[in-house]
């Protein structure tokens, strides 16, 4: 007999079985239906010995001491603080647009007081922020709008950015100084061995027992547990009663190239006619020493495995129904991007894990700083 029953084992699945069987003495099983643990951050060496990202780069960041010290459990760290370059007007230029964005672009020669005059003049006055086109002009005029975000958005998400909620690009600064930095958290690092490592070490322990290759509804009435934890869609939990969810989801090209270092910086974003909206170098984020280099290419996708929820009034009304189904069905817990139809960071749902644990656990826990959503 298990105490628990966690389905899926990614972060907010593998946090909780940690912490309940280490922290309260449960036992516990955990499943996922794909043949490995770490759900999307999960990493492994590829043919030629380089360490890659299966699902996508994962660069964790967050400004929770909690979080990070959490984690630190289960890994050494490297400092890694990311760079995004945008490929624009045929120039390689820094994003989040800063100092040296505007510079290269227009062959000006700026300084932080004068740049911010330069976002000023071209802003458009908004009353009311509401969609993610209204959260970039009104910061930065409608020209740097176009050359940086539309087409990029319109292919990540199918929809054009005047249909969707601000909070799509509204949490990308706009910088007046040289900060190349894509984020601004207190810790950001990179697992020293890889994701995997991290989570096989926070699964270690003789109260857990692990089912990957394994539907948890092949299982749920053969095994006897008490409590489920599920961090999979909630729309499928509930057999898509009120109608599935919409998610954008992705396809990943790898591609390996025989030099050590093939781009200038760690990603590239392409906000214009390619159809993959951005390239990952993984060697930037693992420190690797190789003497070839692992690229990916990410195109977004209508169908595919559930990524990023698309935030659309319409479909938060959607979500609110099944947000009902969940909080009325007892015994249950739901947790996790996914299960919450959040686009959650990776700090976020650990944050959210300990959240969670602590109530069952009837455990105090201190307030955790959540890092904005990038």
């Amino acid at each position: 007999m298990f105490d628990y029953l966690i389905v899926g084992a990614g972060f907010a699945g593998s946090v909780l079985a940690e912490r309940l069987a280490r922290g309260s003495g449960k036992r516990v099983l955990i499943c996922d239906k794909r043949p490995h643990i770490g759900g999307n951050a999960y990493d492994h060496h590829d043919d030629d010995g380089i360490l890659i990202h299966r699902y996508g780069p994962h660069i964790f960041h967050t400004n929770s001491r909690e979080v990070y010290e959490y984690l630190s459990q289960f890994t050494e760290w490297r400092p890694y603080m990311h760079r995004v370059l945008a490929s624009v007007d045929g120039q390689l230029v820094p994003i989040p647009i800063n100092l040296d964005t505007v510079n290269k672009l227009y062959n000006l020669n700026l300084t932080s007081f004068e740049v911010e005059k330069f976002f000023a003049e071209r802003a458009e006055k908004i009353e009311r922020i509401k969609t993610s086109e209204d959260a970039i002009v009104s910061k930065v005029g409608r020209e740097l709008y176009e050359k940086f975000f539309r087409n990029y958005t319109r292919k990540q998400w199918d929809l054009d950015p005047s249909e969707l909620d601000a909070s799509v690009t509204s949490r990308i600064p706009i910088r007046t100084n040289r900060d190349d930095r894509y984020f601004g958290d207190t810790y950001q690092v990179m697992p020293l061995h890889g994701y995997t490592r991290m989570f096989e070490r926070m699964l270690n322990h003789p109260n857990i027992k692990i089912m990957v290759g394994t539907d948890f509804r092949e299982i749920e009435k053969m095994i006897p547990h008490a409590e489920v934890i599920y961090t999979g869609p909630v729309d499928a939990y509930f057999d898509y009663v009120y109608g599935k969810l919409p998610y954008r989801s992705l396809e990943f090209k790898f591609e390996t190239k025989n030099v050590e270092v093939y781009q200038p910086a760690p990603v590239v974003n392409y906000p214009n006619e390619h159809a993959y909206t951005r390239v990952t170098e993984f060697k930037y984020l693992t420190g690797q020493d190789h003497k070839k280099t692992s690229l990916v290419y990410e195109y977004p996708r209508a169908e595919g495995d559930p990524y990023y929820p698309i935030p659309r009034p319409e479909n938060a009304e959607l979500y609110r129904k099944y947000e009902a189904l969940a909080q009325a069905t007892p015994n249950v817990h739901f947790v996790g991007r996914l299960a919450t139809y959040k686009y959650y960071n990776m700090d976020q749902v650990v944050a959210q894990a300990l959240t969670l644990y602590a109530k069952i656990a009837g455990k105090p826990r201190q307030k955790t700083t959540l890092a904005k959503v990038a």
